[in-house]
C-alpha cells in the first residue's frame, strides 16, 4: 500500500539544517519504538513534504532537502514583541530559549522563542523555529494505511493501528 490522501502515515526520520557551507546541524529525530504518524494530505504537514512522500511504502526510504521558501520561509528581523511580566506571574518567568506558546487576536496558535527577560518584559522571537533554515530529511516509511472515519472526522491520526486514545 503507497502513501495517498487520507492515509495514515508512520515513519521515522532524521532532520538536520543544511548550513550555507553545506554542512549539517542536527535538529531531532524520532526513536524507533516511537514512529512520527501523521494524516497525509488534510494540511497537518508542510506540502513540500507531503509532496516528497506521495506513493512511498513501507520500508521504502528517501533523503530530501526543504528550502526555507518551500518550508517556514524567511527569517523576518524585527519579528519580535514584549510580553508584560504580569504574564508569568502565575507559571514563573521563562528562562532564555523556551518556547512559549500564543495566541494571536484572531486566534491563530504560534510559539514565540525567549530572546531575553528584563525586570519589565520578556522579549520574544515571533517567528517559527524553522524560518529561514533549508531542511534534510531522512525518512525511512514504516507503514501506511486508509485513515478511519474517526480519525478523518477528528482530523488526526489515532496511532500507527488507529487505537491510540486522545
Amino acid at each position: 500500500m503507497t502513501i495517498d490522501k487520507n492515509h495514515v502515515v508512520a515513519l521515522h526520520y532524521t532532520l538536520n539544517a543544511l548550513e550555507d557551507n553545506g554542512e549539517k546541524t542536527f535538529i531531532e529525530k524520532t526513536d524507533l519504538e516511537n514512529p512520527f504518524t501523521f494524516l497525509y494530505g488534510v494540511g497537518m504537514m508542510l506540502p513540500k513534504f507531503e509532496e516528497e512522500i506521495q506513493g512511498m511504502a513501507a520500508g521504502e526510504k528517501k533523503s530530501f532537502t526543504i528550502t526555507p521558501e518551500e518550508g517556514y520561509g524567511a527569517k523576518v528581523d524585527n519579528a519580535t514583541t514584549q510580553l508584560p511580566v504580569e504574564m508569568f506571574a502565575q507559571s514563573g518567568m521563562p528562562p532564555v530559549g523556551a518556547m512559549l506558546p500564543l495566541q494571536d487576536p484572531e486566534g491563530n496558535h504560534l510559539n514565540a522563542v525567549v530572546l531575553e527577560v528584563t525586570p519589565e518584559a520578556v522579549i520574544v522571537d515571533l517567528n517559527h523555529p524553522m524560518a529561514g533554515k533549508t531542511l534534510h530529511f531522512d525518512i525511512e516509511v514504516a507503514a501506511t494505511r486508509p485513515a478511519t472515519e474517526e480519525e478523518l472526522s477528528h482530523g488526526h491520526a489515532h496511532g500507527v493501528d488507529g487505537h491510540e486514545e486522545h
